[in-house]
């Protein structure tokens, strides 16, 4: 917990929440990254829907995983749930994806990081090393779309179509408006006043965004450059592209009317610009897989128009 001056800095403790779906070989690769430590997290909690967990808690006894069962819970269910089993005298609480690796001094830098936090820091994210270039950079780069509030070339802003810009690694620490929940560490007093939104369903797309931006209203976050990560996405659990186009609209629609300071028809716009985007990338490259994309998009769309936002 940051800065808290009835508690010295020495007992600060950190859990690792993990939920997981069906990725052995993932999860098994993440709980190596995190043996390897040269500090251990006081408590790993994973949330497992596949039966896997106990199998694997037993080859990391270092690790001191326990292991609670969530069948057919959503990203965001599950990251509460496991809050809800994290001991109550550790301060930190880290999530972390089954399908990422972190280097050997990530969860030590992240610690010293707390030790000495600004007293308004509310979240504190990895530094993710091999994220994939950003598409169609220089149209995200021209001075109207950032004008517009569409998009803009600098990392980890939240703009006023309610469109996040891309999360880059940073050579130095860097305060930012919105974290992924890939690799991140909240105070617990931050999860006692927020928790993550169960209005997203399943493979939740946009629910970190929704749960960082909403901590970082009252709150400065931050991407620690030191505590560095690493990101294999599984394709184990992720919805096929119609699916994902569905829910592309109508969460992005539901996050910017649940923050009024967005702009609705922005938002609309970015959505058809995301949609022209996606026809070129499959006319481009021939890929039929993001025609289905642009299918569930346009679906998306007529079912808010028809009957509001129901979520997928």
């Amino acid at each position: 917990m940051c800065s808290n001056k009835n508690m010295p800095v020495a007992t600060h403790k950190i859990a690792i929440v993990i939920p997981t779906i069906g990725r052995c070989d993932e999860l098994r690769k993440m709980l190596q990254s995190l043996a390897q430590q040269t500090r251990l997290p006081d408590q790993v909690v994973l949330v497992d829907e596949a039966g896997e967990g106990n199998t694997l808690a037993r080859e990391f006894p270092a690790l001191h995983i326990s292991v609670t069962t969530f069948q057919r819970g959503s990203a965001s269910a599950k990251r509460n749930r496991g809050v809800e089993c994290v001991a109550p005298e550790i301060e930190l609480i880290g999530f972390m994806d089954d399908d990422i690796v972190l280097e050997p001094q990530a969860v030590e830098v992240m610690l010293d990081f707390w030790k000495n936090a600004p007293e308004d820091t509310g979240g504190a994210s990895c530094n993710w090393m091999n994220l994939p270039p950003l598409f169609a950079s220089r149209l995200k780069s021209l001075r109207f779309v950032s004008r517009w509030g569409l998009y803009d070339p600098r990392g980890s802003l939240v703009m006023r179509s309610g469109f996040q810009t891309i999360f880059r690694s940073v050579p130095e620490n860097r305060y930012v408006q919105w974290l992924p929940s890939g690799g991140v560490v909240y105070p617990r007093r931050i999860l006692q006043e927020e928790l993550f939104d169960e209005w997203f369903q399943g493979y939740g797309f946009l629910e970190d965004l929704d749960f960082s931006y909403s901590v970082g209203k009252k709150h400065r976050l931050v991407i620690v450059a030191a505590a560095r990560s690493y990101h294999y996405p599984s394709k184990i659990g992720r919805p096929d592209w119609y699916l994902f186009g569905k829910k592309e609209v109508i969460n992005r629609l539901y996050f910017v009317s649940k923050h009024q300071e967005f702009s609705r028809p922005l938002c609309c716009l970015g959505l058809f610009v995301r949609m022209f985007l996606s026809t070129f990338e499959a006319v481009k490259g021939l890929e039929a897989a993001r025609l289905k994309r642009v299918a569930g998009n346009l679906v998306g769309l007529a079912l808010v128009v028809k009957g509001g936002l129901r979520r997928v």
